[in-house]
């Protein structure tokens, strides 16, 4: 046992004094020591149920003859931070989360490890941990929010912040944001649509990292503590059979969970947390695979904020797995990877069937016949920009209009509030990079006022940083290089014409080659907004959006 590092033989008799002030006994001390990382906080909807169910992989573990013992992780929520400095502090966490369960895990020694998070930068940072550390782990989330209902319809937090635009736009009162504010987000778990924290966890069982139903069942569910004690049983299976991340978590995996992403329509935050875990486990998964991927994989579902359907519908409809299974009968997907539960993927899908074919459509019935995400390239993005295609109105799948500038997210939220963005412009929201922010702000307060005011099918957002899974529209993100570091974004002076070609894969602002050196001669960085703390650490390591926005050490001389 790697824990006999820590509490076997005469040189470990201090430790083991320290395991005695912890209560534990010598029979538990025999057993193989099972780290629970729990997320668990009062701030986080998601998170607040996360006592029970790390209560409930304990059991799990101990049942099948194991020593639980629990540590925490960190997690923001990011619809509170949305919007203000807050923001700024949200995908870094992603980093921190990675570092300290490493730090944990390493420290003392554990010879297993059940992750239990459930948000945004959450997942992939014990993703990214999980890999690092390479015994044998399973991932069990909290388990999505039930959707609100307001006035008879299903509603969930991007209708919230669309609700804000509606007000300043003088088609809803404040009764009426009032009720949307008391409805939309009716229990515990991560919001309810496919926005990031769902798509992560939906990844997760596409990597092979989770048990089936760990992305869908809701967390209000007596489901997802069952789920949580068979996770405590499957980690110790995993350890006799010394199955580890990284036999799970192999370039095929990755590219299983690419063609579920295409699927599902995820988030478009998912092109930066897969390439920074496979980057982890070791693998490097290049983002011009992800149009290659589109190209051949159809769209099966159109899960808010994109539809009316929301994350119990595809639980109901047989989640993930059922998903999985209509892609399996195109040969889309890499069926011998092994997975958690000890089985390859194939045996695991083999009898998921597809219940409800208006939440996951036929794979020969698709929503469109290619995948939910496009990278984009041009001089506006010479190395890459993401878009959400299964989100954007068809009229705004090719689209030229004039660049309406702003260097921050506030500027920009006050012209669109103030009246001064009309149909047809483009906006630009730079210096929101992950230097530049630093921090790589979600832009979703501003995608939600265009959408209020009624600019949703006319207007396009085009930024350095990142989008919210809740956003929908014409919304371009991860722009690369981004203006910090003198990326073309920075050029982009008012007015420009920029052309948006989705299907084309085409970002290009409308300038000749000459012109844009002309204002690079006379461009000059700008002055870093956070010069201490962590942020200022942040933004001198981290790598661009289109790298994963992973840390590298500074090169020596």
């Amino acid at each position: 046992m790697k824990s006999d590092a820590v509490k076997t033989g005469m040189q470990q008799a201090p430790h083991r004094s320290l395991f005695n002030a912890l209560g534990l006994t010598e029979e538990e001390l025999h057993k193989p020591l099972v780290g629970i990382v729990s997320s668990y906080n009062e701030i986080v909807p998601g998170h607040m149920n996360l006592d029970k169910i790390v209560e409930a992989v304990k059991l799990g573990v101990a049942m099948a003859g194991g020593t639980p013992i629990v540590f925490p992780a960190i997690a923001v929520c990011d619809g509170i931070a949305m919007g203000h400095i807050g923001m700024k502090y949200s995908l870094v966490t992603r980093d921190l989360i990675a570092d300290s369960t490493e730090c944990m895990a390493l420290a003392h020694q554990f010879d297993a490890l059940v992750m239990v998070p459930n948000c945004d930068k959450n997942v992939p940072g014990l993703l990214m941990a999980a890999a690092r550390v390479n015994v044998p782990t399973v991932f069990v989330s909290g388990g999505p929010m039930l959707a609100g209902r307001v006035k008879g319809q299903k509603r969930s937090l991007s209708s919230m912040f669309e609700a804000v635009g509606s007000y300043a736009a003088g088609t809803m009162t404040k009764e009426d944001v009032k009720e949307f504010e008391n409805k939309t987000c009716p229990t515990c778990g991560s919001c309810s649509g496919m926005y990031t924290a769902n798509s992560m966890n939906c990844l997760t069982e596409a990597l092979g990292m989770g048990l089936k139903g760990n992305g869908t069942i809701p967390a209000v569910y007596s489901e997802r503590l069952k789920l949580a004690k068979h996770a405590g049983m499957k980690v110790m299976e995993m350890y006799e059979k010394h199955i580890c991340p990284r036999d799970i978590m192999t370039s095929e995996a990755f590219l299983n969970a690419l063609t579920v992403d295409m699927a599902l329509g995820c988030s478009t935050n998912s092109m930066l947390h897969l390439p920074a875990i496979a980057h982890e486990a070791g693998v490097e998964l290049d983002m011009e695979l992800v149009n290659e991927m589109s190209a051949r994989t159809p769209n099966l579902c159109h899960l808010a904020p994109a539809g009316p359907t929301y994350m119990e519908d595809l639980n109901e409809a047989g989640g993930v797995y059922a998903v999985m299974n209509e892609l399996s009968k195109k040969g889309l997907l890499h069926l011998d990877c092994m997975t958690v539960t000890g089985a390859s993927m194939g045996e695991n899908i083999q009898n998921c069937v597809n219940r409800d074919p208006q939440v996951i459509r036929p794979v020969e019935d698709p929503y469109s016949q290619t995948g939910g995400i496009a990278v984009l390239k041009g001089n506006l993005a010479p190395d890459t920009a993401v878009v959400k295609r299964s989100a954007v109105a068809p009229e705004m799948l090719k689209h030229e209009g004039p660049a309406r500038v702003f260097d921050c997210e506030e500027d920009a939220i006050a012209a669109i509030k103030g009246g001064r963005i009309a149909a047809g412009d483009v906006v630009v929201i730079r210096y929101e990079g992950p230097k530049g922010g630093p921090g790589m702000r979600e832009m979703l307060n501003p995608t939600s006022a265009i959408a209020g005011m009624g600019l949703g099918s006319t207007v396009a957002l085009i930024t350095d940083g990142r989008f919210s899974g809740a956003s929908r529209g014409a919304s371009i993100g991860h722009v690369s290089p981004e203006a910090a570091v003198g990326g073309p974004i920075a050029l982009v002076e008012e007015g420009d014409i920029i052309s948006i070609d989705i299907d084309n894969h085409a970002l290009n602002v409308l300038v000749s080659d000459e012109e844009l050196e002309a204002r690079r001669a006379k461009w000059q960085p700008r002055t870093p907004q956070i010069t201490s703390g962590y942020l200022s650490r942040y933004a001198a390591l981290v790598t661009s959006g289109n790298r994963g926005a992973v840390l590298e050490l500074a090169k020596r001389g």
